[in-house]
């Protein structure tokens, strides 16, 4: 996601144009989650949940691309949330009501309807919070990754052998626990940290070198065990921040405990 700059030249920076590489990026992703929608509506679900990470891909590039050129904008900052929510939050949505929540009834269109609005609540929190929350940590699960667990479930059903549509409770509860997700205040690590760009030992690009190589192994299957586990690591790290704060919370009442135990020296 781009930063934002300065409000006070807004309509003067539009009448001198906008930035054509990063936007033409930006809507190289609106074309993949557009396609994405033509193809749930014909039936080629394996075929949307691939367009919808291609999507996915051209999110990741357009805002590297418009720092790495310094063309970063406040219409490109509305632009790309607009494409994220038609990408990553009505494609997912209308692919999981056609596949697997159709046949759930009035639970299965709410579910699709709740997944999108989550989405939409979550991209305009970010809008807010992009300059005041840590760089390195979003508040919530993103959209983009999401959309990848939506998709990569997709993709492995198909993988495993299935056809045509789906009708699991787990899938339905997985899209309520995607809202809960991305509206949630977990913290999700954001892979922007500095040091990463940095020089590093030789071995990390051999380890790198053979992740790669064991995802084009396995795309759907480690597409899929990569989404869970990030999707996944805002629960558990609550969870370990909670535990460990009140773990020593627990330990003073027992050394007051054995401080009134001790025989008092007459």
């Amino acid at each position: 996601m781009r930063r934002v700059g300065d409000s006070s030249g807004r309509r003067e920076n539009l009448k001198k144009g906008v930035y054509l590489l990063p936007n033409l990026v930006t809507t190289g992703g609106l074309f993949a989650g557009f396609y994405g929608i033509v193809a749930t509506m014909n039936g080629d679900y394996d075929l949307a949940a691939w367009f919808i990470l291609i999507s996915a891909v051209f999110d990741a590039l357009d805002g590297k691309v418009a720092r790495m050129t310094g063309t970063t904008s406040r219409f490109g900052v509305e632009y790309d949330s607009l494409v994220d929510l038609v990408s990553f939050g009505v494609a997912p949505g209308l692919l999981m009501y056609s596949w697997a929540l159709q046949s759930f009834g009035k639970f299965g269109w709410l579910a699709a309807f709740l997944y999108v609005v989550c989405g939409a609540l979550r991209l305009a929190r970010f809008n807010v919070q992009v300059d005041t929350v840590e760089s390195r940590r979003f508040v919530g699960l993103p959209i983009p990754a999401a959309a990848s667990m939506v998709a990569s479930c997709v993709l492995l059903f198909y993988h495993l052998g299935g056809t045509g549509t789906i009708k699991k409770v787990s899938v339905l509860l997985l899209i309520y626990v995607l809202a809960y997700l991305m509206v949630s205040n977990h913290s999700f690590n954001s892979f922007k940290d500095p040091e990463l760009v940095k020089r590093q030992p030789f071995s990390f690009l051999v380890l790198a070198i053979i992740f790669i190589i064991v995802i084009v192994a396995q795309p759907e299957i480690m597409l899929f065990s990569l989404a869970s586990i990030y999707m996944l690591s805002g629960p558990v790290g609550a969870l370990l921040k909670y535990f460990r704060s009140k773990s020593p919370q627990e330990k003073i009442p027992e050394k007051e405990k054995s401080a009134d135990q001790k025989p008092k020296v007459s």
